[in-house]
């Protein structure tokens, strides 16, 4: 048995496959708005064969985005669009997803693909728009960034209130799992960190004060949504920075996540260093934050998802066959390749003749297959053409 292609369930939904594509800003919504871009861009995914789809992290509040072109859910007219791109995953045969999230203090900086750091005035003469972040503390996230405003108690129960609020649009959007963003330094994980958080109050100090304000989101949320609608978090396993948060805290978080109603813990890690600088503690490689998950996965006996330069169909099913995670979280991947999953199942030979794939390629791929192996090529060129295996 193929592990990668086993079904999972979580409460009320079925993935077809353990293959999920993770969420990736894509910083091209308008005014948090979705676009014509994004029912193609998601749409692709599901066609590829991946049993679940992540749409991108979208913001609960207006200022609480990253950049000026993430998506959100801060207010009902949002709500059609995201249900467009629900209905376009749907539709071929895959879950849909949703990663809501606050930016906290790495709010209002620039799209990542226009430098990924603070605004400048060349952006706002593009039209795009500066506020003021808000966190945990008043610490930017590094030099040139803006200084955020503490949030006050009551400001704490708005953004909570924000989640909740988000988490019932994306189940009238017709999203079957939610997942809270608690990790990269936005404003969840930055309550956990000792990096970002310098409170005195009971949101601040101990590992328990920490947790608070990210658990009172996660209570409040499970209790919005369907009982039968799984509920993941992504968290930063650790911020590779010495003095931050580490696997250790990470083990005792997810453990309080487990008792309130969390199915699967999403472990990434890092993020509380700014883009572009270096850390002796990161050293990325194939696999690099599995080891996060499988400890998180049999220390806190809660399910998880492994993301991380998984690139290969073989070193994917070798992860689940050894019970270091669930799910495989896949993202620069799947851009490279949307079809990664349709491939890995022909990999496999669990397909032979392009069965799986939308019936509208498989009849011209099923002709241009036959061709091909009836002039003894494969069918990526590998043979005739050495460097298309590269």
């Amino acid at each position: 048995m193929v592990k990668l292609f086993e079904k999972a369930v979580f409460r009320g939904v079925e993935l077809n496959n353990r293959i999920v594509v993770s969420p990736m800003g894509m910083y091209s919504a308008e005014n948090g708005y979705v676009t014509p871009f994004h029912l193609v861009h998601y749409g692709k995914f599901a066609m590829g064969g991946a049993g679940l789809v992540f749409v991108e992290q979208t913001s609960v509040t207006r200022k609480g985005r990253i950049t000026n072109g993430d998506p959100g859910l801060w207010e009902d007219g949002q709500i059609e669009g995201m249900r467009r791109v629900t209905q376009v995953i749907k539709a071929h045969g895959a879950k849909a997803a949703i990663q809501i999230n606050h930016g906290g203090r790495k709010s209002s900086q620039q799209r990542a693909f226009r430098g990924n750091g603070p605004l400048t005035d060349r952006d706002i003469e593009m039209g795009e728009e500066r506020w003021i972040p808000t966190g945990p503390s008043d610490v930017a996230f590094s030099d040139g960034y803006q200084v955020p405003i503490p949030l006050s108690k009551d400001g704490l129960v708005g953004v909570r209130d924000a989640f909740v609020a988000t988490a019932r649009r994306a189940v009238l959007a017709g999203f079957d799992i939610v997942e809270l963003h608690m990790a990269h330094g936005y404003l969840l994980q930055s309550f956990l960190s000792p990096l970002a958080n310098f409170r005195t109050d009971e949101y601040g100090g101990s590992l328990e004060n920490r947790m608070r304000f990210p658990l009172e989101v996660t209570r409040a949320v499970r209790a919005a949504i369907p009982s039968a609608m799984p509920l993941f978090v992504r968290i930063s396993a650790t911020d590779w920075i010495d003095g931050g948060w580490e696997i250790e805290d990470s083990v005792v978080f997810s453990r309080k996540l487990k008792e309130l109603g969390v199915d699967l813990v999403d472990c990434s890690t890092g993020g509380n260093l700014r883009a572009g600088s270096t850390n002796a503690n990161l050293a990325r490689g194939p696999g690099y934050q599995v080891p996060f998950a499988e400890r998180i996965r049999h220390e806190a006996d809660i399910p998880t998802g492994a993301v991380g330069m998984i690139r290969t169909p073989d070193f994917a099913e070798k992860i689940l066959q050894d019970g270091r995670a669930d799910l495989i979280f896949m993202a620069r991947q799947m851009l490279f390749n949307p079809s990664w999953a349709l491939h890995a199942a022909e990999h496999f030979g669990l397909t032979g003749n392009f069965e799986g794939w939308p019936e509208q390629y498989g009849w011209w791929l099923t002709k241009w297959g036959g061709a091909l192996r009836a002039n003894g090529e494969s069918l990526h060129g590998a043979d005739k053409y050495p460097e298309a295996a590269e």
